[in-house]
Formats: structure tokens, C-alpha cells, sequence
């Protein structure tokens, strides 16, 4: 016997359940298949969400109708905006989250998701169809023998595929402490032509709350006014926060950490996948920074209801007693009981080259492939992809168009487009430096760049829908009223003065007093009655007033850079036909045919981001394209 369903999702970390709940709620018949229901959207790693240039994925995620924003704001327990000491293209949210109710909410969430289903089991081999020249997507079969055949299916397999635990000498196999590692889908996509490479990731020693002495620590506290991230009306920014804490290693802890180099898997050979090298693990660091003699780390609550504390920046597979008695040797942990020793993973994923921007695989038609096992980590950046395969799968199953973010559309197009393009060569994660287009992708802006696109694939709903229109004409309403209104000398430079801005020597617009730094409209409501009368008859949110403010003080740039986005956005629209053979364009460089040949570009736009294709071979390929 054998069940069927329009699309099934392998995996039900933050990526498979991204992808179920928007094929679901689009209207597909969808199977989650999972190992274990008690751990959707587990938290296998630190308990936050967001960050810089992860923040603003949320965000992304959230304005197109995804869900992670409004699971993390209904389970926050600190809210911080990291960087706003800078420009607003760079402040990132960021929110520590409890664990325990946020996986416990993904799954309330899905159990009550219409058209969705879930099956506790795990997947052993995917099902392909070979009747013709291009395989296609069958269906599953789980370890418990049962089949469900399907017109898509969605890989999120995470750290599970072939995964390896390594804590100094001993190994054990495992997708995380306590689950199980999947075998057979790795080698059954090998024999059909995949690349299979292997990746490394890390975790910390988790620890017990009692036996801290947070007197002897530095608190680092939350947002005295904190946000959120969702843009629907229907969450709220947290009310009650718990504190972090900055801990700092010392030269002693140092020593006493190196003496168990010679038997540490990262450094005797034993582990050969690949290390995200912008997040090493506490061994690394003292390898690359030897000099330094303390290293900054931060103590976190996983919840409300636990004593466990997470120890970020102390990633480390060294053997468990010398982890110990380093920890002990930590001012404030002199007396820690350790609920369990960090260790380092290892596990299988699929170089990204072999994917479309649709995230489908080149190879296999109607298999998609999200996550961690296209070589990204974090959970933001894999629930992004989740929800970007979810919904193509679905447009894709209905006979409609697939949705692909360009890169001066979101981070998401960034991410994914780096990811097919450029391929990895480590763990993959996003920063705004990967964007060139950061002061256009801002995580205020996400819902004005992105909603429009989400209600017309249909996963924002009309109630949210008409409080976005309201927040646009808002906005657009308060810069206009700025434009227009005049400002006296007499009326504004008390207040300029009080803020350290030059003051008038003769009457601006509004508007032009707004661009200056340190001039904010909140600021000058007390200095200017007819502001006041205007926001409050307007009934402006924070959250749109801080919009206008935005848009109006960084105008210069934003006009600049979308200037320069719609100049490359020209090599975008220049398309290069279907299996083009490179290999016979001899004025192309050798390196230049053989990447080519190798990633299959679709426009101009695409191969000239490729490592190995030069500014000369893009040129060649223009003129051959018509240009």
C-alpha cells in the first residue's frame, strides 16, 4: 500500500517546517515526514533567532507570509537591535528565544495548518522514477517500511544525513545528542549523479543555572524598549525579559585547554568535513588568535522554565574532562555542573551548484533540496530556503511561475543566488557584507519590499494585507506632509540647539530638517504643535513613524544605490538558451568554459558572478547574446 500526497517534506527542523506550512497553506497536499514530533523546529544549537543580516532573513521570511517571526516573537525572552549605533542598513534584530516553547509552538502551529500532515518516521530512501531520460521524484520509503509516493518532494535532512558526533576520541553516530543519524538518501542520490561532500558544525557545553555565580558576571540586559519581528498586528514585542551574561576565558583557561590538542578530532585528522570558519570552535580560536589572552563569550538562558544556560562562543569537540576543567577555571563557573560537554558534528550535504534558483535539483525533477544539506547553517537561513522551496514546489506542482528573489530584492535572493552560483567552500552564512545592495535591503523595509509579493502568492492574508496598505499611505502620507511643511526659525532652534545641530538662519522644509543627525520626529512633536496635530491624527504607529524617518534621512542613498541596482539588473534580462555548449566559445577563457559548462547559467547576470569568469569573458558573452 502506498499513500499519496501533492508534496511531502523530508525533515522537520526550521527549513522543512518553513517549506510544509507554506505548501500547506497554499493549498497543497502536504506530508511532513519527521523523526521525532516532539522536536520540530528543535533549537539544536543556540536558543536565538535573528542576528545581523540573519535578523533581517526573518524579517524577509515574515513579510512574504512565512512563520519563524511570529514563533520567535511569541517565545521571545530577550529582544535586542544589534548595531543601531550605525546606519539603519545595518541594525540587525535579534531575540533569544525559549527553546522548549518555540519548538512547542512550531508544532501547535502545524498540528492546526490545514491540507498538512505529519508522519513520525524516518526517511531511508528516496524513490525516483527512470522511465525517461530525466529521473523524476517518485516518492519515500521510511525505515519502518511504508511508502508515500508524491508529485514533489522537499529534502531538509539538516545535520542528519551520515551524521558523526565527536567529543575528543569518542564518536558516536547522531544527527544531534540524542537522535539518530539517517542513512541511505546520501547514497541513493550518489548513484544518480550527485556530488556528496561532507561539513562540520559545533556546540557548546550546556550548563546548570545553580551552580553559577552570576554576582561575579557582567549582565548584558535587553532593549528597554524592545521590538519584535513580525509585522502582523497579531504578536507583540516581549514584556518580561531575562538577562545574558558576558563571561571572559583567561590566559589559565587557555593552557589548560591546549593540553587536550593532541587528542581533539579537529586537529588529528579524525574529522575531515569542512568548519564554518566565521564561528570556530574555542580550539581554533586559540590556533588563530594565539596572542590573545582572553576571549569574550556569552551565557544564555534556554528558557523560562529551565536551569540550562548555553555558552555561546565555547564551541568545542575537545574531550569532555578537559572541557570541564577549563570551564572551572572561568571566573563565576568555578563551581558549574555540566549538563553535557559540547562536541563537534559531521554530516553529508550536496554542493549547491547542483540546484536551480527554485531550488529544485538540476538532476531530478520535482526534488528540492533546503537546509543545512545545501551547505548553509543557521536556522534563518535555512527556514528561508524551506519557505522558498515550499512555495515553488507548490507553483511549480500547479503549473505557475516560480518565485525567484533577485539580489537587490532581499537577502534571501543573495543567499540563494550565492548559494547556485558561487557554490561553498564552508558552511555557509549570511552576512551584510555579501550584499551589495544592503542600504536598499534593510530589515525595517522587508514588508514594503516583499508583502506585495506575498499576497499575491497568496500567503499574506486579507486582514494583514489591508494593515500593510494602511502602513504605506502612512508613511508615504508623513513624507509628503515633510515635504511640504514649513519650519520657523523661532520654532525649531531651541530644540536644534538641545541636540547639538547647527541652528536656522532662515525658515527649511520639515523634510530637510530630518535628514540631520540627531533630529528625530519624536524629538520635535514638543517644538512643533502642527507635527503633533498631524501624527496623532494620522494615527501613525512607531513602528511607520520609524519608517518615514528613515527613508527620509538616508533619501541620497537609497536613490543612489537603486540607481546602480537597475544599471545590473540590465544583465539580469540578457538570457543565455538552455544548454548552451561554452565549451565551443574558444574566446572564452578555459576556466571561464569549464564553470560555465559546469553551473549553466541563465542570464548574463548570473555568470558574471561566478568565481573564475572575468570581466573579458562577460563581454564575450554579451556580444554573443545580442548585446
Amino acid at each position: 500500500m502506498t499513500l499519496h500526497y501533492d508534496i511531502i517534506v523530508v525533515g522537520g527542523g526550521h527549513a522543512g517546517c518553513e517549506a510544509a506550512s507554506a505548501a500547506a497553506r497554499l493549498g497543497s497536499r502536504t506530508l511532513l515526514l519527521t523523526m521525532d514530533m516532539a522536536k520540530l523546529a528543535a533549537m539544536s544549537c543556540n536558543p536565538a533567532v535573528g542576528g545581523v543580516a540573519k535578523g533581517q532573513i526573518v524579517r524577509e521570511i515574515d513579510a512574504l507570509g512565512g512563520m519563524m517571526g511570529i514563533i520567535t516573537d511569541r517565545t521571545t525572552i530577550q529582544f535586542r537591535m544589534l548595531n543601531r549605533s550605525k546606519g539603519a542598513a545595518m541594525w540587525s534584530p535579534r531575540a533569544q528565544c525559549d527553546k522548549e516553547a518555540f519548538s512547542a509552538e512550531w508544532r501547535h502551529t502545524l498540528e492546526n495548518t490545514t491540507n498538512l500532515y505529519i508522519w513520525q518516521d524516518a526517511a531511508a530512501e528516496l524513490l525516483f522514477d527512470n522511465s525517461s531520460e530525466h529521473p523524476r521524484i517518485q516518492g519515500v520509503r521510511t525505515r519502518m517500511g511504508v511508502e508515500f509516493s508524491c508529485d514533489k518532494l522537499i529534502l531538509t535532512a539538516g545535520t542528519f544525513l551520515e551524521g558523526l558526533m565527536h567529543c575528543g576520541s569518542a564518536n558516536a553516530e547522531g544527527g544531534r545528542a540524542g537522535d539518530a543519524a539517517s542513512h541511505g538518501i546520501s547514497d541513493s542520490l550518489r548513484q544518480l549523479g550527485f556530488e556528496v561532500g561532507r561539513m562540520k558544525t559545533g556546540t557548546p557545553a550546556r550548563l546548570d543555572a545553580r551552580t553559577i555565580n552570576f554576582e561575579m558576571l557582567e549582565v548584558q540586559g535587553g532593549d528597554e524598549q524592545p521590538s519584535k519581528f513580525s509585522f502582523s498586528a497579531d504578536t507583540e514585542a516581549v514584556k518580561e525579559q531575562l538577562p545574558c551574561f558576558l563571561v571572559y576565558t583567561s590566559k589559565q583557561v587557555h593552557d589548560t585547554l591546549r593540553t587536550g590538542f593532541d587528542r581533539s578530532p579537529l586537529f588529528n585528522g579524525t574529522i575531515h568535513g569542512i568548519g564554518p570558519r566565521y564561528c570556530p570552535s574555542i580550539e581554533d580560536k586559540l590556533r588563530t588568535f594565539a596572542d590573545k589572552e582572553e576571549h569574550q563569550l556569552f551565557l544564555e538562558p534556554e528558557g523560562r522554565h529551565t536551569n540550562e544556560y548555553y555558552l555561546n562562543g565555547f564551541s568545542s569537540s575537545l574531550p569532555w574532562e578537559v572541557q570541564w576543567e577549563a570551564l572551572h577555571q572561568i571566573e563565576g563557573l568555578e563551581d558549574v555542573h555540566i549538563y553535557r560537554p559540547g562536541y563537534a558534528i559531521e554530516y553529508d550535504y550536496f554542493p549547491p551548484t547542483q540546484l536551480h534558483h527554485t531550488l529544485e535539483t538540476k538532476l531530478v525533477e520535482g526534488l528540492y533540496f533546503a537546509g543545512q544539506v545545501n551547505g548553509t547553517t543557521g536556522y534563518e537561513e535555512a527556514a528561508a530556503q524551506g519557505l522558498m522551496a515550499g512555495i515553488n514546489a507548490h507553483r511549480s506542482r500547479k503549473g505557475e511561475k516560480p518565485i525567484v528573489l533577485k539580489r537587490d530584492e532581499a537577502y534571501i535572493g543573495v543567499l540563494i543566488d550565492d548559494l547556485v552560483t558561487k557554490g561553498v567552500d564552508e558552511p555557509y552564512r549570511m552576512f551584510t557584507s555579501r550584499a551589495e545592495y544592503r542600504i536598499l535591503l534593510r530589515q525595517d523595509n522587508a514588508d514594503l519590499r516583499l508583502t506585495p509579493l506575498g499576497i499575491e502568492i497568496g500567503l499574506i492574508s486579507a486582514k494583514r494585507a489591508n494593515d500593510f496598505a494602511e502602513k504605506k499611505s502612512s508613511v508615504e502620507s508623513f513624507i509628503l506632509f515633510a515635504q511640504n511643511q514649513s519650519v520657523k526659525i523661532a520654532e525649531i532652534n531651541d530644540y536644534l540647539i538641545s541636540v547639538n545641530s547647527e541652528p536656522l538662519t532662515q525658515g527649511k522644509k520639515l523634510f530637510d530638517l530630518l535628514v540631520r543627525n540627531n533630529v528625530t520626529i519624536e524629538g520635535m512633536r514638543n517644538a512643533l504643535p502642527k507635527l503633533d496635530r498631524f501624527l496623532k491624527k494620522s494615527k501613525m504607529s512607531a513602528e511607520a513613524i520609524e519608517e518615514a524617518e528613515i527613508q527620509i534621512k538616508y533619501k541620497g542613498y537609497i536613490e543612489r544605490e537603486r540607481q546602480n541596482a537597475e544599471k545590473l539588473r540590465r544583465l539580469e534580462e540578457v538570457s543565455i538558451p538552455d544548454g548552451f555548449d561554452f565549451m565551443n566559445l574558444q574566446s572564452l577563457t578555459i576556466e571561464a568554459r569549464q564553470k560555465l559548462t559546469k553551473i549553466q547559467p541563465k542570464t548574463i547576470g548570473q555568470a558574471s558572478r561566478i568565481p573564475g569568469v572575468s570581466p573579458a569573458d562577460v563581454n564575450v558573452l554579451l556580444i554573443k547574446f545580442g548585446r
